[in-house]
C-alpha cells in the first residue's frame, strides 16, 4: 500500500500545461529518472514499470487535440480512456461535454494522479485499476488509447481487445507515435501531429503522431 499517493505526486511534480494540449493542466515531472527512482522508493520495491501517470505521452497529446478539436466524438457518449496514465485524455472528452468518462490503468498512482488532473480541471473523471483486456469490452460508446503499443504483449492484447469492440458499435481512437509494435491493420488515420516532446522521453524533440480509428 501507498500511504499517499495524491501527497507523493503534488510534492514530486508540477502543473504543467502539455505542449499540444495547452487548455489542459497536469501534475508533471520534468524528468523521468528521479521520478521513477522516487516511485521504486515509495512502493518499496525495484524495477517498477516507468510512471507513465507523470508524464504527457505523444500519442495521449494526439487524441487529446483531436477531442479537443473534434468535440462531437465525445459529447453526450460514455467514454473509456484506456490505460490513463495522467488521465489527460479523460479529461478532454469531459472537457467536450462527455456523459461521462471512465480512466482505467493498473499503474498503483494512477488514482491519485487522475484524481488530482481532474479536480484541476474542474471535470469529473471515474476511475478503475482493473485490467480490463480481461474482459470482454465494456458497453460504452467510445474508447480511447493513446500511447499503448509500446511493448509487443500489450500491443497485441489491447489491439484484439480494441478490435473486438468496434463491431458492437463502439467509436475508438488510437493515438501512436510509430510504435514499434502499432499495428495498423484494420486501421485509417484521421490526423497527424507534430508534437513537441523532449529526449527525456523520445528519440526525437518533435514526434509525428497520428490518430487512428478502425475502418
Amino acid at each position: 500500500m501507498i500511504p499517499d499517493p495524491a501527497a507523493f505526486i503534488a510534492a514530486h511534480t508540477r502543473l504543467q500545461r502539455p505542449p499540444h494540449t495547452p487548455e489542459i493542466e497536469l501534475w508533471l515531472a520534468d524528468e523521468i529518472t528521479p521520478i521513477w527512482r522516487l516511485t521504486e522508493e515509495e512502493l518499496g520495491a525495484m524495477g517498477v514499470p516507468p510512471p507513465f501517470w507523470a508524464f504527457a505521452w505523444a500519442g495521449g497529446q494526439g487524441v487529446a487535440r483531436w477531442l479537443l478539436d473534434n468535440p462531437e466524438e465525445a459529447r453526450g457518449r460514455e467514454c473509456l480512456d484506456l490505460a490513463t496514465g495522467s488521465g489527460l485524455v479523460a479529461i478532454a472528452a469531459m472537457k467536450c461535454g462527455a456523459a461521462s468518462t471512465l480512466a482505467a490503468d493498473i499503474d498503483p498512482f494512477c488514482a491519485a494522479a487522475v484524481a488530482l488532473n481532474a479536480e484541476a480541471n474542474g471535470v469529473e473523471v471515474s476511475f478503475t485499476d482493473a485490467d480490463l483486456l480481461e474482459s470482454p469490452p465494456p458497453d460504452v460508446e467510445l474508447i480511447c488509447a493513446g500511447d499503448v503499443f509500446y511493448e509487443k504483449p500489450l500491443a497485441e492484447r489491447a489491439h484484439a481487445w480494441l478490435e473486438r469492440a468496434h463491431p458492437a458499435g463502439v467509436r475508438v481512437l488510437l493515438g501512436d507515435p510509430g510504435r514499434t509494435y502499432f499495428d495498423r491493420r484494420g486501421l485509417k488515420q484521421l490526423a497527424e501531429y507534430r508534437v513537441p516532446t523532449t529526449r527525456e522521453l523520445e528519440d526525437a524533440e518533435v514526434k509525428r503522431t497520428g490518430v487512428w480509428t478502425f475502418a
